[in-house]
């Protein structure tokens, strides 16, 4: 390439983040400067920017036809999300008026505003990856009269936002396994792993809080684990290939037989990886808390979470449903039952109408100087399902007029009949 007096050709973009980099979403203005520096005057034919945004997927395989004869296949496949296009200097011309309307560029720097819109539709996250990646870029091009172009691109971030706080993403995740181990030489027993965590969405930097339980009833002693696991799947011609990468784990304690284990919402802190990419028809990027038992000389006893790594964090308001709905379903996972029971029936209390009659009267006394008010919680607490009384169309319980005096003072009604 000749650059000849351009000294310099760049893109700067004019919305960047706290750790200076230009990252947007779908439906934002994408806006900056290409800025060029020449040493003397320079005749330009045009300057020409290109953005483009692009999924991409490549592998190969090899492939047996015969006894002898061996080929390649290749897989390949791409996704289009923006092509634009735009002159900042000059328009097309005919090859023969190159000197008609040339924009000459004096010594010094010069910069060349542009803006556009991302288009208003799910984009795929720029993503880096084995076998494909997702790409988005702004590209200059300096068209200079008998000269080769010159040319520079600059990367931009795209983050197709995933919003964890949605009921879906807030749902507690949860399972049961059991495997029971057998061998001819020795008695063995089953192994039961019981695994639960609080929602199923999360964004990087957070910690998930996992609740297990684990009973080792076997010969051999086997150890609690957990691990989250980036799963990226690529697909090209109907066929798909598959890479599965560790994230982060963490380790239990050894657990001998007979013994039991329980984590109490022990933290597996997520590392900063990419958002899920759940919505590109090539490239899918998931998520999984694999929590597992390994066992010596054994298949392992695994429980599969799905997760969502989202971009837009837990809200306040979210973090008490979530709470919430994790101690209901706690209470299921438990064994308990999530609704209390009903009140007996009538029928099955076993207690006399004169008994219920005597408690009646002991909590009719209005005075109560210097008694023991606990008559009255008893009453409520162990009464507080009785039948009402039987109906009568005689009054069990008359008023009586007592003389006190010359007043005539009539005994409060007290009968809870009434």
């Amino acid at each position: 390439m000749v650059l000849g007096k351009v000294k310099a050709l760049a893109v700067y973009f004019d919305c960047l983040n706290e750790n200076n980099l230009p990252v947007f979403s779908g439906g934002d203005l994408v806006s900056g400067r290409v800025v060029v520096e020449v040493t003397g005057d320079v005749r330009v034919k045009r300057l020409d920017i290109t953005a483009r945004g692009l999924a991409k997927v490549r592998w190969t395989e090899s492939r047996n036809a015969g006894a002898n004869t061996a080929y390649t296949q290749n897989y390949t496949e791409e996704v289009d999300y923006l092509h634009h296009c735009d002159t900042l200097i000059g328009e097309e011309r005919d090859e023969d008026a190159l000197e008609e309307g040339m924009t000459v560029l004096h010594a010094g720097l010069h910069e060349f505003a542009f803006s556009f819109n991302l288009p208003q539709m799910a984009l795929a996250t720029s993503f880096e990856g084995k076998h494909g990646s997702v790409r988005y870029w702004v590209k200059a091009e300096l068209h200079r009269p008998w000269l080769l172009p010159v040319k520079v691109k600059k990367e931009f971030i795209v983050f197709e936002h995933i919003d964890i706080n949605t009921p879906l993403l807030l749902a507690p995740q949860a399972g049961t396994k059991e495997k029971t181990l057998c061998c001819w030489f020795c008695a063995s027993g089953p192994i039961s792993l019981s695994a639960k965590i609080e929602r199923k969405g999360y964004t990087p930097g957070e910690s998930i809080q996992i609740f297990a339980e684990v009973e080792n009833c076997s010969s051999r002693v086997v150890v609690p684990k957990a691990a989250l696991y980036q799963t990226q799947t690529f697909f090209a011609k109907g066929k798909g290939r598959q890479i599965q990468q560790l994230v982060s784990n963490l380790r239990g304690e050894p657990l001998q037989q007979g013994k039991s284990q329980s984590w109490e919402g022990k933290l597996l802190k997520i590392p900063p990886v990419s958002p899920s990419i759940l919505d590109c028809p090539i490239i899918r990027v998931e998520y999984a808390l694999m929590v597992y038992v390994d066992i010596p000389g054994g298949l392992n006893l695994s429980l599969s979470l799905p997760l969502v790594i989202g971009t837009i964090p837990l809200h306040a308001c979210a973090t008490r449903t979530s709470s919430i709905s994790s101690n209901s379903s706690s209470v299921s996972w438990m064994g308990l039952p999530e609704r209390p029971e009903a009140p007996p029936s009538y029928s099955d209390l076993a207690i006399s109408e004169a008994h219920r009659r005597n408690c009646l009267q002991g909590c009719d006394r209005s005075d109560g100087e210097g008694e023991d008010q606990g008559s009255v919680l008893t009453y409520i607490t162990e009464f507080r399902y009785l039948p009402p009384p039987l109906y009568s169309e005689v009054d069990p319980y008359p008023d009586t007029v007592e003389v006190c005096g010359t007043a005539d003072v009539r005994r409060p009604d007290m009968c809870p009949s009434r």
